[in-house]
């Protein structure tokens, strides 16, 4: 068995998100479309996606900059739909690469949960959940009608405990990859893995605007 890793640190989903977070001062070095996506081996049986949080900071950082001007929520409704594009493009070339390979994706969790924010304005917090949320909603949980299986981190209980992150309150430490991999070894392994839900209460960690 042969796997591969192609993670990447600061990685957003396209270059889009790329070249908006560069243009608000966040370093990003990759983008999955043009430096993971086209390495996917053609004989892979089983492809991982992962995306989502990192875009979300962009968004969040694109606010802070005066991106979005007298309309932010017309502006994280845009920057969702781009992502949505953009996974359409990730997931048919990955297809496109590997017809035979599984596809399994995480959702992006409620980014308003995560330590890292703990101590920011309500409305940057306001600001991640609707993009969060709207990420996986409207993006990531309908690619189950197209034979995708998702894990749902967004309404996971074990995604908001401050004890399955770092240091930096946004990436997780062992425990936290432990359960993610669990998860993922579940749906892997599982014939009747579940759906994600449609809602649950951490879609709403912070009041909506």
């Amino acid at each position: 068995m042969t796997v591969r890793n192609m993670g990447e640190p600061t990685a957003v989903i396209g270059q889009d998100f790329q070249s908006l977070g560069q243009q608000y001062g966040r370093i990003i070095a990759f983008n999955f479309i043009d430096r993971e996506m086209p390495f996917v081996l053609t004989n892979s049986t089983l492809v991982t996606i992962f995306a989502g949080g990192n875009d979300v900071n962009v968004i969040t950082a694109a606010l802070g900059g005066g991106a979005g001007g007298n309309d932010p929520l017309g502006f994280i409704d845009a920057q969702i739909r781009a992502f949505g594009a953009d996974y359409t493009t990730l997931l048919n070339g990955i297809r496109s690469l590997a017809p035979s390979a599984r596809v399994i994706v995480l959702n992006v969790p409620n980014m308003a949960g995560l330590p890292y924010m703990a101590g920011d304005s309500l409305q940057k917090r306001q600001a991640a959940q609707r993009a969060a949320v709207g990420m996986t909603t409207q993006v990531v949980n309908p690619l189950i009608g197209q034979g995708a299986t998702i894990v749902d981190l967004m309404c996971d209980g074990r995604s908001y405990v401050p004890s399955n992150y770092s240091s930096d309150g946004m990436h997780p430490n062992d425990a936290g990859y432990a359960f993610m991999a669990s998860e993922l070894l579940r749906a892997i392994t599982s014939s009747s893995y579940p759906s994600p839900q449609t809602s649950c209460g951490p879609m709403t960690i912070v009041p909506n605007p």
